[in-house]
C-alpha cells in the first residue's frame, strides 16, 4: 500500500480500535472468548484485512488480546491477584510464608522460586539502606507463579551481609515462617515500613524475567523495613505486572485529636 494510502488509513485504524475496545469493555467480546476474523472484522468495518491486522496490533499493545497459534484472537483473561502490602504485619499464622498467605487469601495456587546470593547493592539500595561503600549484600531473588501460568511477580529482598550471613535468612528457597520472623529472631524485627511506588515501563531484564508482552507496564513497589531503632534493615523490591495485579492499601483514620 502507498505510504500516503497508509497515511489516510491511520484515523480510521485508530476509531476502529477504539470501538473493538469499547465492545470488549461492554462485555460482547468476554474474558477467554475468541474475537471475530480478519475477514469477519475487514467486512464489518469495510476496510482491508491488513488494516485489521494493524487494529489488532494496537489491542495486543494495550495487554487486551493475545493471539493463540492456529487458533485466533481471543481477550485476554483478567484475574490478577490482589496485593496487600500490610499484610506483611498481619500474617496469621505466623508460620505461613506471606505469599503463601497471599494465594491461600486469594484462593488461588501458586509456586515460586527463590535464589540467594551476595553482591553490591545499586546505588539506590546502598543508600536506604545507609551503607557504607564497597560494603555487600545479601539478597534473596524470588519469582512468584499463580494458577501454574507464566511468572506473575518479583520480589528481591536486600539486607547487609554483616546481619544475616551464617542464618537461615540465607537459605535457599521458601522459609516456612517467613525471613522477617527469622530478622526478628536476629534482633532485627521490622516494625514499621515506607513503600514507594513507581509506575512505568519494565527494563529489558525485568521484562524477560517475568517474560510480559510488549507494552505491559509495571509497578515498582520498593519496601524499606525499619527495626524500632528506626534502623533501615531491609530493602524489598517487588515488580509487579499492570495486567496481573492490584494493589490494595488499607487506611485507618487517626483517633480524634491525632494527626
Amino acid at each position: 500500500m502507498p505510504s500516503h494510502s497508509r497515511a489516510a488509513t491511520a484515523p480510521r485504524i485508530h476509531e476502529i480500535a477504539s470501538d473493538l475496545r469499547s465492545r470488549i469493555e461492554a462485555g460482547e467480546f468476554p474474558p477467554g472468548s475468541k474475537l471475530p476474523s480478519t475477514r469477519e472484522l475487514a467486512e464489518q468495518y469495510a476496510i482491508s484485512a491488513q488494516a485489521i491486522a494493524r487494529v489488532i496490533a494496537l489491542l495486543k499493545g494495550d495487554g487486551l488480546v493475545e493471539g493463540r497459534q492456529g487458533a485466533g484472537v481471543f481477550v485476554r483473561t483478567w484475574r490478577p491477584l490482589v496485593y496487600r502490602p500490610q499484610s506483611e504485619f498481619r500474617r496469621k499464622p505466623p508460620t505461613v510464608d506471606i505469599f503463601t498467605n497471599i494465594l491461600e487469601s486469594e484462593g488461588r495456587d501458586g509456586g515460586q522460586t527463590i535464589e540467594v546470593e551476595i553482591c553490591l547493592p545499586s546505588e539506590p539500595v546502598r543508600q536506604r539502606l545507609q551503607l557504607a561503600e564497597g560494603e555487600s549484600v545479601a539478597v534473596r531473588r524470588r519469582t512468584s507463579y499463580v494458577d501454574g501460568q507464566e511468572p506473575f511477580a518479583t520480589d528481591d529482598s536486600y539486607v547487609a551481609l554483616d546481619l544475616v550471613e551464617g542464618s537461615e535468612w540465607m537459605t535457599e528457597g521458601s522459609v516456612e515462617r517467613g525471613t522477617n520472623q527469622v530478622l526478628a529472631e536476629l534482633g532485627f524485627k521490622l516494625v514499621e515500613a515506607l513503600d514507594e511506588i513507581y509506575v512505568r515501563m519494565p527494563k529489558p531484564g525485568e521484562a524477560e524475567r517475568l517474560k510480559l508482552r510488549a507494552g505491559t507496564p509495571i509497578a515498582e513497589l520498593i519496601t524499606t523495613g525499619h527495626d524500632c531503632n528506626g534502623r533501615p534493615i531491609q530493602v524489598t523490591s517487588c515488580i509487579l505486572p499492570g495486567d496481573r495485579h492490584v494493589v490494595v492499601y488499607e487506611r485507618t483514620a487517626p483517633e480524634e485529636g491525632g494527626e
